[in-house]
């Protein structure tokens, strides 16, 4: 598939140069006179990735619960969740700094605009890591899924964000892996064990996230170009991301079947699964004939329709999900 590429070599291309940094230095001299607010530390932990990753840690708990639900333990198992992936995404914002400065959609956060320090952002983000992990292990009282969450924190924060990112196209392959850590998080702290049906949630969210995160880097491509990330349409093209986006999204149909064949879940969410992976494959194929500006609406459409069909089908599984008799 895609080879590796060096950051510099992505960053050569960057349309930004000389008077785009000055540009940035200025603002970040005038935003830093600013005061720091709450809203800065809220905004710091990625409130949009945390909802959605603890939706799909609520739906991995309540499928291993079968109903059966002890509310503190949930609870606890929520909060414990919410607050490692606060902790990376925080740490994430740390080492992300430089970049984000350069893309528009970023540079205005408190790290790279200069109202907040780096120092400040490194220490909230291993506190949060470190409570969340502590609430995993005493709250919920369940060594494997704070194992877990300490496997997704170290993927996500120096395998994902410090190596890949910044070097190869596989990074968003790599991301994948922590990115589908929380449903296991909530599924083994009810299991207490890594079975088929932990090792279907993963595979459920980990085929979800390129196709997501792709749409969204056609739409940024230039941003992501001119910031130096290594994305894989930046390096390859549109059309190879889109035959990569087709594969993990067809693949995803037969993982979601068998969530319901290993009787996990009931027919609703065969259904509608079925109904929408067919749906998102159909998109994506149609997006090969979109060039120039068509093709940024279609990424468009393909990125609202990645986080519906993620929202829908985590609320299915829960109303869906098979009792115990």
């Amino acid at each position: 598939m895609e080879n590796q590429v060096s950051y510099e070599s992505v960053s050569n291309g960057s349309s930004q140069g000389s008077i785009g940094a000055e540009t940035i230095e200025a603002s970040n001299m005038q935003a830093s006179a600013e005061p720091v607010t709450m809203k800065d530390f809220y905004r710091l932990v990625k409130p949009g990735i945390i909802y959605s990753n603890l939706m799909t840690a609520f739906a991995g708990y309540w499928v291993a619960a079968h109903w059966d639900v002890s509310w503190v333990h949930l609870i606890m198992t929520m909060l414990g969740t919410a607050l490692v992936m606060a902790g990376g995404t925080v740490l994430n914002n740390y080492l992300d700094r430089e970049m984000d400065a350069k893309m528009e959609r970023t540079q205005n956060r408190a790290l790279p605009s200069g109202r907040m320090s780096a120092n400040v952002v490194l220490w909230y983000g291993i506190i949060l890591g470190t409570i969340g992990l502590g609430v995993l292990y005493f709250g919920a009282q369940s060594p494997l899924a704070t194992l877990i969450g300490l496997i997704g924190l170290f993927l996500y924060v120096w395998l994902y964000t410090a190596w890949f990112k910044r070097t190869s196209v596989w990074s968003t392959f790599v991301g994948a892996f922590s990115g589908a850590t929380p449903p296991v998080i909530g599924y083994c702290a009810v299991s207490g064990t890594v079975d088929l049906g932990a090792i279907l949630l993963f595979a459920f969210l980990f085929l979800w996230q390129p196709p997501h995160f792709w749409a969204l880097g056609i739409r940024r491509m230039e941003e992501y170009r001119a910031a130096g990330f290594p994305l894989l349409p930046v390096v390859k093209g549109t059309y190879v991301t889109k035959i990569s986006m087709v594969r993990y999204v067809v693949l995803l149909v037969p993982v979601t079947v068998m969530l319901t064949a290993y009787g996990y879940v009931g027919y609703l969410f065969l259904f509608a699964s079925t109904i929408l992976g067919l749906i998102w494959a159909f998109m994506s194929i149609k997006g090969f004939k979109a060039t120039g500006e068509a093709e940024v609406v279609w990424a468009k459409r393909m990125f609202l329709f990645s986080l519906l069909y993620l929202t829908l089908l985590s609320f299915l599984m829960v109303i869906d999900t098979v009792k115990i008799s």
